[in-house]
């Protein structure tokens, strides 16, 4: 099957996708059935562009490794397309999937929010790895595709290209999860990590994560656990079935954290992790993020870096944990991938 793909944001994640379309074509076509074209693309930075018959996509990768813009793909219709909006993109767009990849927005979850509702009404597939959107509307959006008779997969939002929602999808069934806990932010792990390991104390092992690329200038969302709390409420509502915000769930960052009491915690047989929670009895679900003390034989305790990890407590497998890459370019490009290729199993 063939599918004419739209991506409104065509930053590292969205080059990332776009690579591994490329590279994978012959071997998605081979072994799954599976074609795909890019008919438009739309980014704030670096600009718009409507191709009906599709978009070389070596080309614009080349583009934008030079700095230059949409706009030199094609001059004159490059330029002309340059203007469009996202909105309007997507309105004009023929393309059978939108692929929502802008800078995430935990407080609001826009502009994103808009674009997804846009494409979704539109009668389009929607993947995204936003957190925004995912963390504050996930039941209106999901309710918005199913009345369109349409997908909204939100893979790459938790854990980047870990498989989470498509191994609970698909592993699982027949379970029901009562309850997920985790590491959910590299960045507070690697420095975690660093300050047992390395006798670091907690300004040096931020100072080194964000000379490594791991913390942003303003690491707020990571050390603060705003990031790690925006995933745990995604797990909440997609995988427990609640129905829960940010603001109905506790949180507490690592900037309270020592390097005296995480040697002091070493000595007596524990290892501090930021730990995501999320706990479902009967209609109620209890979840947060804190700094816990765990023991080392908890599966959780031996995850290390800028890993990520979650365990899922299942009534008929017991604890299963899951651990890999929670970001990166190529990773969460492919989460927008495994999503398209999941729509495509469904349809074909």
């Amino acid at each position: 099957m063939k599918y004419k793909i739209g991506l409104i944001g065509c930053g590292t994640v969205g080059q990332g996708f776009l690579d591994i379309l490329d590279k994978k074509a012959e071997t998605l076509k081979k072994n799954l059935g599976f074609e795909a074209k890019v008919v438009a693309i739309s980014d704030k930075l670096k600009g718009s562009l409507l191709a009906p018959r599709g978009l070389e996509i070596k080309k614009v990768l080349g583009l934008l490794s030079q700095g230059k813009t949409l706009a030199d793909y094609a001059p004159g219709k490059g330029q002309k397309d340059s203007a469009l909006g996202p909105i309007e993109m997507i309105e004009r767009c023929d393309a059978d999937i939108i692929a929502e990849l802008t800078y995430t927005d935990i407080k609001t979850g826009e502009p994103a929010t808009s674009y997804i509702k846009k494409a979704l009404q539109t009668g389009k597939h929607v993947v995204t790895s936003n957190k925004g959107p995912a963390a504050l509307h996930y039941p209106e959006l999901r309710d918005l595709a199913k009345k369109k008779k349409v997908y909204f997969r939100i893979e790459g939002t938790v854990m980047s290209g870990t498989p989470v929602f498509t191994l609970t999808e698909n592993g699982f069934a027949g379970n029901t999860v009562k309850e997920i806990k985790g590491i959910l932010n590299g960045t507070t792990n690697f420095i975690l990590s660093k300050m047992e390991l390395d006798n670091m104390d907690y300004r040096e092992a931020l100072a080194l994560a964000q000379k490594l690329g791991y913390a942003e200038a303003d690491p707020t969302a990571d050390v603060e656990g705003f990031d790690a709390l925006a995933k745990i409420v995604i797990l909440s509502n997609v995988i427990l079935g609640g129905n829960i915000r940010p603001s109905d769930a506790t949180r507490e960052g690592i900037t309270g954290i020592s390097r005296d009491m995480v040697l002091a915690a070493k000595q007596e047989g524990f290892r501090y992790k930021l730990i995501a929670q999320t706990i479902r009895e009967g209609t109620k679900i209890t979840a947060g993020v804190s700094p816990q003390k765990l023991s080392l034989s908890d599966p959780l305790a031996g995850v290390m870096g800028a890993q990520n990890a979650l365990t899922f407590d299942l009534d008929l497998l017991g604890k299963v944990t899951i651990q890999g890459p929670g970001a990166g370019k190529t990773e969460t490009g492919h989460a927008i991938l495994q999503d398209i290729l999941a729509i495509h199993r469904d349809l074909r």
